[in-house]
């Protein structure tokens, strides 16, 4: 077993979106082989509903998938294909725009007025990027959710993890994407497939993410792999870790425990041409959707 080295540490950002809506902004828009099969990780988290109502407006997709998951709060959404729905606290949506969507979402706070969600972008592969367009919407009480004797908990919303396989299936970058809750001052090891590439990102409590080749930090209390390690500072609330190779990250939880999101995927390692909400392999097939917009024919009738 190799232990995954922490390549980077980072703060989401404040950024607006939508028709005004105040999210932080953990990566996107940048390099897109950084966490290539992944995009951009936005976390919308708000007291003030003057901060997200106003929402996402009608915009298109094409060429990826979009991973919408609430924590509290709903998201209402329709799409140009007549589809609508409401997703309420620990729903999740796994949307594959394929060849072509426009759709809006439309966020409301819950009773005390607060909002708090994430949307993952994923990349498809050439070979997907014009497949239909679907939806697959998936409510709390069917993600499987598993609890270890020390009291570490996850929700398995996609792959297979501890026995559990979570309910959204058929996606091309056979993704794990977990919600890991850890009791403070706890100690966990979690495997990744060596050829994944992945990241967590920490949104209540602190920890700290063993590293092998950090120089200096505490101690663990015991080795990993046969040899002893250090641990950087503890990481807080909006911060991003990106991994390295390796099969095993560790975690140590803080004083408060901590709670985060743990997602891999397998990279696609293709030519990105990204603009906005449409992302293909070429600037050809980009300049293609933007006439598509322009002339209508952006969505197609189902075969």
């Amino acid at each position: 077993m190799s232990l995954r080295p922490t390549l980077e540490t980072r703060r989401a950002q404040p950024t607006l979106e939508g028709a005004g809506v105040k999210l932080h902004r953990a990566f996107g828009f940048q390099d897109p082989s950084e966490l290539d099969p992944f995009l951009l990780f936005d976390d919308f988290r708000n007291e003030r509903p003057e901060d997200f109502e106003k929402g996402f407006p009608w915009h298109p997709h094409r060429g990826i998938e979009t991973i919408t998951y609430v924590l509290s709060g709903t998201v209402d959404h329709a799409d140009s294909l007549g589809n609508t729905g409401s997703l309420g606290a620990g729903d999740v949506q796994w949307m594959t725009a394929g060849r072509g969507i426009l759709h809006q979402e439309m966020p409301h706070g819950n009773r005390n007025g607060q909002m708090h969600g994430f949307q993952l972008w994923g990349n498809l592969p050439s070979s997907q990027k014009m497949t239909a367009p679907r939806y697959q919407d998936v409510t709390a009480a069917d993600i499987p959710e598993v609890t270890d004797d020390d009291g570490t908990i996850v929700r398995v919303i996609t792959g297979e993890f501890w026995g559990k396989k979570g309910p959204v299936d058929g996606i091309a970058a056979d993704p794990q994407y977990l919600d890991v809750t850890i009791p403070a001052g706890v100690n966990k090891t979690f495997h990744i497939d060596t050829y994944r590439r992945a990241f967590a990102y920490i949104f209540d409590g602190s920890a700290a993410f063993v590293d092998a080749a950090a120089p200096t930090g505490v101690l663990l209390e015991k080795e990993v792999a046969g040899q002893e390690v250090n641990i950087r500072d503890l990481s807080g609330d909006r911060t991003l870790i990106r991994f390295g190779s390796g099969d095993e990250i560790t975690v140590q939880a803080g004083e408060q425990g901590v709670r985060f999101l743990l997602i891999s995927g397998a990279p696609i390692n293709e030519p990105v041409a990204w603009h906005g909400p449409i992302v293909m392999n070429t600037q050809q097939e980009l300049m293609q959707a933007m006439r598509d917009l322009r002339n209508g024919t952006f969505i197609q009738p189902a075969h």
